[in-house]
């Protein structure tokens, strides 16, 4: 495992799990969103994704955490690694609502600086509709890429922390 990427709904803890993995094996995290929400919650361009992916992705060693769905195939491509945080929808939208009080009117340490952190409806209903909007599309990919990469499918807290126990 050295070049790993995590994926799953919004609250399915990415990059709480990133950054774990990061203590646990020493290897470098990015987060996406980090890198790809400028002040004020404009985002980067998809020229601007690809590009940063790119440069990220030439490193020998890597653990990404995020979704963008449109540039998953390259993160595939060359990731060791999967791992899909598949929890249950209403784990994630508990944790999407903790983490918006917790950072309210702040910057979370995994998103990209100045974008304070506000209640979205539009943002909860997607965490919310995930396990049948985009899960069976992940899944699919998971399969695709099963016979060349590590993929890992952990559907609880406990799960998680058996697999950071067996590093």
């Amino acid at each position: 495992m050295k070049k790993i990427i995590i994926i799953g709904s919004g609250g399915s803890g990415k990059s709480t799990f990133g950054r774990q993995l990061h203590e646990q094996t020493g290897i470098k995290v990015s987060h996406l969103d980090a890198l790809f929400w400028k002040p004020n919650w404009v985002a980067v361009s998809r020229d601007e994704q690809i590009e940063v992916q790119r440069q990220l992705l030439e490193q020998p060693e890597w653990i990404l955490d995020g979704n963008y769905g449109g540039t998953l195939g390259m993160r595939l491509d060359a990731a060791d690694t999967v791992i899909f945080l598949d929890m249950p929808r209403i784990v994630c939208a508990y944790r999407v609502i903790k983490r918006n009080l917790k950072y309210r009117n702040r910057t979370r340490p995994d998103m990209g600086e100045g974008c304070i952190e506000q209640f979205n409806w539009q943002f909860l209903k997607w965490v919310w509709q995930y396990p049948k909007a985009r899960r069976p599309g992940v899944l699919r990919q998971l399969d695709e890429v099963r016979h060349t990469k590590n993929v890992v499918i952990l559907s609880s807290k406990r799960d998680v922390q058996k697999f950071l126990d067996q590093l």
